[in-house]
């Protein structure tokens, strides 16, 4: 009953889902001590919205083909969890911990910085050891973030072809002779998106475990690399607890991903036919993910401590005595308030 719920109404579950993560970003700014319980209401809806991302999967096999396009994402990583159950418990592990990692730590720290360490980089070995047993499930093939598909069906979409009351989303006609149907020709201020949904590219017929290059060598160490990244870290970062200021945790988290990135674009110039040029789509979307998120080491460790903090800090202190802009000096001082107490406040795998 609750699935059929779910999948009837997605487009108010799905404001809901967004009205309440708001409320997460909210209640920082208008009290004091209750960061456990804005981030016990924002791991909550994640894991909510991870269950609604399954019930919704399923009503998705049901909605005739063709109406939407997968992404490249989402064949990838649809036809891994359907392959492999094993790479299904995996990436939901992985992504459970994500969800509620800073949780975890938040609750370890009212125990002492001792346990809070000790939280962390049980949580980042956790997870490096399913990313690397989910590489070799893929036979060696670069992750992906998220490792599970996303939810990307338009909710119209999926209430007018199952909603109770809905009409099929598309007049046919059957032809007397063959008994094959037709389907109607779509609104004039519709015809360019129906086009799109029906052209195929190169990518759209190759199988989905095609769509990433294997890797090996250079390529495979590269990954081992930057997977196991996060738990060198946490634990430098645990050596030098006592002095925030100290540049040795960050340069070596730094140089580690950099180093991985590095490695990784050689290794595709040398094995893919055509280079960087030669890449997937869906490998260059990963590339970049993974680009963006070196930006976190801005506001991470030392560079933190001695570059990015004092500049935010004094913006913040600028804009709270002018109306309107101290809405934003408040947020500020809220996500500063995240990133200098807390580790997975600036994780990005």
């Amino acid at each position: 009953m609750y699935g059929d719920f779910i999948t009837k109404n997605a487009g108010a579950v799905s404001q809901i889902e967004s009205a309440l993560r708001s409320l997460t970003y909210i209640v920082p700014a208008r009290f004091k001590d209750v960061e456990l319980a804005s981030e016990s209401l924002h791991s909550g809806i994640q894991i909510l919205s991870l269950y609604h991302d399954s019930l919704l999967a399923r009503a998705v096999t049901k909605i005739p083909p063709g109406v939407q396009k997968p992404s490249p994402h989402n064949r990838y990583t649809k036809f891994w969890t359907q392959k492999s159950p094993g790479y299904k418990k995996l990436a939901l592990i992985v992504t459970m911990i994500q969800y509620t990692e800073l949780l975890w730590e938040m609750s370890a720290k009212r125990r002492g910085q001792k346990m809070r360490w000790r939280a962390v980089i049980v949580l980042e070995a956790i997870k490096a050891i399913c990313r690397l047993l989910l590489l070799r499930l893929t036979n060696s093939r670069p992750l992906l973030t998220p490792p599970l598909p996303e939810r990307e069906i338009d909710p119209q979409t999926l209430e007018e072809t199952l909603g109770p009351e809905s009409s099929p989303p598309e007049e046919t006609w059957k032809m007397p002779r063959t008994g094959l149907c037709l389907p109607s020709l779509p609104a004039t201020n519709q015809i360019s998106q129906y086009l799109l949904t029906k052209v195929l590219t190169a990518e759209d017929i190759k199988p989905p475990s095609q769509l990433l290059h294997r890797i090996r060598g250079t390529g495979y160490y590269a990954e081992v690399l930057y997977i196991i990244r996060p738990v060198i870290y946490a634990l430098a970062m645990k050596k030098w607890a006592q002095d925030k200021k100290s540049w040795r945790p960050w340069l070596i988290g730094f140089s580690l991903e950099y180093a991985a990135r590095q490695l990784s674009k050689r290794d595709f110039e040398m094995n893919v036919p055509g280079g960087m040029k030669g890449l997937t789509a869906l490998e260059r979307e990963e590339m970049t993910r993974r680009a963006w998120g070196m930006g976190w080491w801005g506001v991470r460790g030392a560079f933190y401590e001695n570059v990015t903090g004092p500049w935010l800090k004094a913006i913040s202190t600028k804009l709270a005595d002018k109306p309107a802009l101290n809405l934003i000096a408040g947020l500020l001082e809220d996500y500063q308030y995240l990133w200098d107490n807390y580790y997975f406040s600036t994780a990005t795998l």
